[in-house]
C-alpha cells in the first residue's frame, strides 16, 4: 500500500499508486461523473495565485502554486496531467506535484495541441471568467467552450474524512488566531499592531500567505462598526468596537472564517447594534436545524435571515457559501438557490447586517459542518460579542 505523505500541499494524499492515492482518485472520480452528466470531452481546471484561486489545482494535483498560474487537464479516462508556464518551473515544491507535469511557453497552445490530438469538441473550463489567462483562452476558438465553475465546485462541494481534517485543523488556528487577537486588542491601538500579533500565529502554524484578513470599524464614533471592509492598516486606529474578519486556510490548505464582534469594556452599544446581536443569536439557532442534508440553500438563507429580516435590517454580503481550498465556492446560501446540500459539505456562514441607516453593521463568522440533523458550527465559540478590557 503506498504511504502517506504528510505535506501542506496534499492534504493527506497517498503517494506512490496510480493517480497518487484513494482520495485523489475520489476526486477525479467526482469531477469526471460532472463531465459525464455534462456530455464534456474534457475539462481544463485553471489556478492562479494572482487572483487567490490557486486552491483548484492543488485539489486535483497536490501541488500549491507559489507564483504563477497552472491549468489541470482531465481527460474522462486518459490520466489527468497539470501545465504550467515555461517560467514557473522553479516558482513551488514541484515534487508535491501527484500528477504528471508539462511546462510550455504557452500553456493554451499545448492545451490545444492535446485537444485535438484526442478529437474534443466540448471543453469544459473552471475558472473561465476570472482566471484563466487571455493568451491561454485564445488557442481555445473553434472548440466548444462550456464555463464549468458551477459543476465542479459542487463535484468537491462533499469533503472526505481526509479533506474534513485539515478543516478542522484550520479552524482550530482560525479560532486561536481570533483569540490571540481579541486578546492584542485596545481602543487606540492600530489595526495593523492588532492583526500582526494574529498574523505571527497563522504564519507560525503554517498558513504562509493564505490568509485574508481584514476589520470593520468607525473612525471617530463610539459603539457602531461601518459596513466597510478594510485592510488592517497602520493609519486605522481601532476605537471602542471592531469587527474583525479573519479567513485562513491551515496546511492542508482548507479555508475556514472564524470571528466574532469585539467591544472595549463599557463600551455603550447603538440600538441597532444590539438589535442585530438578537437576530446574529436567532440565526445560529436556526442553523443548527435548517443547515441539514436535503435542505435547499434558499431554505437555509430563509430560515437565518429571518430575524434580521423581521427587524429591518438587510444583509449586505453574501450569506454564506460553500468553501474548500478555494475560499468562496458554489453553491452560494441565498434567496433563489435551489441546489440542496448533502451531508458533510462545509459552509462559511457570515450573515453581513446593516441598519437602514446604511451605516451601523454587524457581522461574525462561523465554519458550519452539514449533517443529516442539522448544521454544526465547528468553532465551538459562544455567539457574543467579545469584551475586553477592565
Amino acid at each position: 500500500m503506498a504511504a502517506v505523505e504528510e505535506n501542506s500541499a496534499g492534504a493527506g494524499l497517498r503517494t506512490g499508486a496510480g493517480t497518487g492515492s484513494a482520495e485523489l482518485d475520489r476526486r477525479f472520480a467526482n469531477v469526471r461523473a460532472a463531465m459525464a452528466e455534462h456530455a464534456l470531452d474534457g475539462l481544463v481546471v485553471a489556478g492562479s495565485e494572482y487572483s487567490g484561486f490557486e486552491g483548484a489545482v492543488t485539489y486535483l494535483s497536490g501541488f500549491q502554486i507559489v507564483h504563477r498560474y497552472a491549468y489541470v487537464v482531465v481527460p474522462p479516462e486518459r490520466d489527468p496531467f497539470v501545465v504550467f508556464p515555461a517560467e514557473a518551473r522553479y516558482v513551488g515544491e514541484h515534487g508535491t506535484a501527484l500528477i504528471e507535469q508539462r511546462f510550455d511557453p504557452h500553456p493554451g497552445a499545448a492545451i490545444v495541441a492535446y485537444a485535438r490530438d484526442a478529437r474534443w469538441r466540448r471543453i469544459g473550463v473552471y475558472g473561465l471568467d476570472y482566471v484563466m489567462t487571455v493568451r491561454d483562452y485564445r488557442p481555445l476558438e473553434g472548440f466548444e467552450i462550456v464555463p464549468f465553475d458551477v459543476e465542479f465546485d459542487l463535484a468537491r462541494a462533499v469533503k472526505s474524512e481526509a479533506e474534513l481534517v485539515s478543516v478542522r485543523d484550520s479552524v482550530r488556528i482560525n479560532r486561536r488566531g481570533f483569540e490571540i487577537w481579541a486578546d492584542a486588542y485596545a481602543p487606540g491601538r492600530t489595526a495593523a499592531e492588532v492583526m500582526a500579533v494574529a498574523e505571527e500565529y497563522f504564519i507560525a502554524e503554517g498558513c504562509g500567505r493564505l490568509t485574508m484578513n481584514m476589520v470593520l470599524t468607525a473612525p471617530g464614533r463610539s459603539g457602531v462598526a461601518l459596513p466597510e471592509f478594510k485592510i488592517a492598516r497602520k493609519e486605522e486606529v481601532l476605537g471602542d468596537f471592531v469587527l474583525p474578519s479573519l479567513e485562513v486556510a491551515g496546511p492542508g490548505m482548507h479555508w475556514v472564517e472564524v470571528s466574532r464582534a469585539v467591544a472595549a469594556q463599557g463600551t455603550p452599544l447603538s440600538e441597532d447594534t444590539k438589535a442585530m446581536a438578537e437576530a446574529y443569536d436567532e440565526y445560529f439557532e436556526a442553523a443548527k436545524t435548517a443547515m441539514r442534508a436535503g435542505a435547499s440553500c434558499h431554505d437555509v438563507h430563509v430560515a437565518v435571515s429571518k430575524g434580521f429580516s423581521d427587524r429591518g435590517y438587510h444583509l449586505g454580503h453574501v450569506t454564506g457559501h460553500s468553501i474548500g481550498m478555494t475560499m468562496i465556492e458554489f453553491p452560494k446560501v441565498g434567496e433563489g438557490v435551489e441546489t440542496e446540500l448533502r451531508e458533510n459539505m462545509v459552509l462559511s456562514m457570515h450573515p453581513h447586517a446593516i441598519a437602514a441607516n446604511g451605516e451601523d453593521c454587524l457581522y461574525m463568522q462561523d465554519t458550519w459542518l452539514v449533517t443529516a440533523e442539522g448544521g454544526v458550527p465547528l468553532a465551538g465559540l459562544p455567539m457574543e460579542i467579545v469584551v475586553r478590557g477592565d
